[in-house]
């Protein structure tokens, strides 16, 4: 996509045009095997040599190994495989070889994992510690120093991939003094953008990964210091002089060797000082759009080229969706770990508020990145902000007034807003404490003022059965079902109503206390996602997904078709064109339930209006054109895979 701008080189890098070249060359011109001994495999061989002696001279490798490989994890399993061998050795010999297997507490999930897989299937029994770090995500020290003496192997790393944290390697060198221990720094994210000289240092093993500086993935290397224990995680044909079988990636190596050459030559990469302008501009930036943003590392401590950052009343997620949607790309962490949606343990071990470790959002930039990108960035980013002060998720008055249903989702579990614009007065529906803030902060915004807080549960909630709670033109009227369990009948005093607020209950339990078109609107996803009624039946869904280019001739095909953009009113406002056609129309899933009352009348479906709802990714426009598809409405179509997977004929905005 022509204009995005990437933010997030700690998780990968664009391919390096020189490197591009380089791997192309190698398999069009050099594709000989460099095991092989005749002209076409030395030419592979050259190449091979050529990169490794670059490598050796990058990293400072002096007389130590250095080997290609598939990347940081391969390396990782390496150097633990390699230094528990030498521990289970020791053992047998009767020699002092420690007892613990310590890693930082920030470590990437793949320290940890492999270290308890081979203590395991090597049956060592050895304790695995935690070593923790401080409030700016640096080592402690005092507590390396008390666990040396009984340390089998140390884990550490150069620099943090979530908040940039630089280790004070020296530091943890003078605190392992005397320990038998032996020690591994992943250097994933110091390559390109702190001074090597590995030689020069106790470090026993160095994993790297080429992608994260802007090689291919599937390429990496690791340097194990001259005289440290080795074992090979692979064996087979004695490639890589017997450290590392199977034939190599030669376009990897290739690719690898010219990113090495770029390091080595000049010219490419920004200086230190330019990257910390970047990172300065940036951060003013985010400052100015979003204020009561937190840095969540110092920057004086943390490499220049990334920012982790919190913004209070703002989930990681709600950012990441609008960042998304003007077209800038950064991550809420770890891209191991981002789908799991869970908080940062990274931030949470430096002892930060959950608040900041739950809704953290990680901006990060290669050190080939230019002064365009960054001025765009920052330009991209005001926007990002107007768009949040519009929604009036800012502070100050929105400038599209809430009003009827708001659903508000977290683990699960939907806590239903009931909001009348006119007489700024509201009520909510199984509030969740994780949701607290939020909502304070959004009805405060607003002006809005809360008149009812109520559980479906709670048998004892306020207003008592048969009472009612009036918002504006409607009421809200509480109804007593069975185990003291409640749902709200949503809707004018004298007409059938329109939403049920039902908790957990079975539509079978509401006997005739709604109609059949009433929308009942559950607790939980697991429940119903929006809303369903009494008469919602299983509705075809074959074809009802429609990628970019079924769009476009649906399109011609249904002139009077309209689009139904159900995202969020800040990603939309951040890019309101986002899909070439008619205007869309903006209907964000968290208030469709509100919209769907007279909409889905069977008797009115068959010449009814086609709508076609699209999001970013296509998950949100699927659950919405389904809902509407089982409540009878035939008409209700959704962009597959969303506006971040297509093709012509949809735009994104400049």
């Amino acid at each position: 996509m022509d204009n995005e701008i990437y933010l997030d080189g700690n998780a990968t890098t664009a391919v390096l045009p020189a490197a591009l070249r380089a791997a192309v060359h190698a398999m069009d011109e050099r594709y000989g095997n460099p095991s092989s001994t005749h002209a076409t495999g030395l030419k592979a061989r050259s190449v091979l040599d050529e990169a490794r002696q670059r490598a050796r001279r990058v990293v400072g490798a002096g007389n130590g190994r250095l080997m290609f490989n598939s990347g940081a994890t391969e390396g990782i399993q390496t150097a633990v495989l390699s230094a528990l061998c030498a521990v289970r050795a020791r053992r047998a010999q009767g020699l002092p070889a420690g007892s613990l297997l310590v890693y930082g507490a920030t470590e990437h999930k793949a320290v940890p994992e492999a270290l308890a897989h081979w203590n395991a299937l090597l049956g060592l029994d050895l304790q695995l510690v935690k070593l923790p770090v401080d409030a700016d995500g640096r080592h402690d020290l005092a507590a390396l120093r008390a666990l040396a003496p009984d340390a089998a192997f140390v884990c550490t790393m150069a620099a943090n991939n979530e908040t940039g944290v630089i280790s004070d390697l020296p530091g943890i060198a003078a605190a392992l003094a005397g320990s038998p221990a032996l020690w591994m720094v992943d250097c994933v994210q110091a390559l390109g953008k702190l001074a090597l000289g590995l030689a020069d240092t106790r470090i026993d093993y160095a994993p790297f990964s080429g992608h994260k500086l802007y090689a291919p993935k599937g390429i990496g290397m690791l340097y194990v210091r001259a005289g440290a224990p080795f074992t090979p995680l692979m064996m087979g044909g004695g490639q890589e002089t017997g450290e590392r079988s199977g034939t190599e990636n030669m376009a990897g190596i290739a690719a690898l060797g010219a990113v090495l050459r770029a390091l080595e030559e000049g010219g490419t990469f920004r200086t230190s000082a330019e990257l910390t302008g970047f990172r300065d501009r940036l951060a003013a930036a985010l400052s100015e759009a979003l204020p009561g943003i937190v840095f969540n590392a110092p920057f004086g401590k943390a490499l220049p080229t990334t920012l982790n950052f919190s913004v209070p009343g703002l989930s990681s997620k709600e950012l990441l969706d609008l960042f998304d949607a003007a077209a800038v790309r950064v991550s809420a962490g770890s891209a191991c770990s981002a789908a799991k949606a869970q908080p940062s343990y990274v931030l949470a071990a430096m002892g930060l508020p959950d608040w900041r470790s739950s809704s953290a959002v990680r901006l990060s930039f290669g050190p080939a990145t230019d002064e365009a990108t960054i001025a765009a960035a920052c330009a991209r980013i005001a926007r990002c902000g107007d768009a949040l002060r519009a929604a009036g998720l800012l502070g100050g008055e929105a400038s599209r007034p809430l009003d009827g249903l708001l659903q508000l989702t977290a683990g699960g579990a939907h806590t239903w807003l009931v909001l009348d614009a006119a007489s700024r007065t509201a009520a909510v529906i199984d509030p969740q404490p994780e949701l607290a803030a939020r909502i304070d902060a959004l009805l405060d915004g607003q002006g809005y003022r809360l008149v009812a807080r109520l559980s479906t549960q709670d048998g004892t909630s306020r207003p008592a059965a048969g009472d009612t709670i009036a918002l504006g033109n409607q009421v809200l009227r509480r109804a007593v079902l069975q185990a003291g369990s409640a749902c709200y009948l949503l809707g004018a005093a004298d007409a059938a109503p329109r939403h049920a607020f039902i908790g957990a209950a079975a539509p079978e339990q509401l006997g005739g206390l709604v109609a059949d078109d009433t929308l009942l609107c559950a607790a939980s996803e697991q429940h119903s996602a929006f809303g369903t009624t009494l008469r919602a039946q299983a509705a075809g869904m074959n074809d009802m997904h429609l990628d970019s280019a079924a769009l476009g001739a649906f399109l011609r095909d249904h002139p009077d078709a309209v689009l139904v953009d159900v995202r969020e009113a800040y990603e939309h406002a951040a890019n309101e064109r986002a899909v070439a056609g008619p205007a869309p129309v903006n209907v964000p899933l968290s208030r469709l339930a509100g919209q769907l009352p007279g909409k889905t009348d069977n008797a009115a479906s068959a010449g009814a209006v086609p709508l076609v709802f699209f999001c970013r990714s296509g998950n949100r426009s699927a659950r919405a054109a389904a809902c509407l598809r089982s409540l009878g409405y035939r008409h209700a179509y959704h962009l597959a895979g969303g506006v971040a997977l297509a093709a012509a004929p949809l735009l994104l905005a400049a």
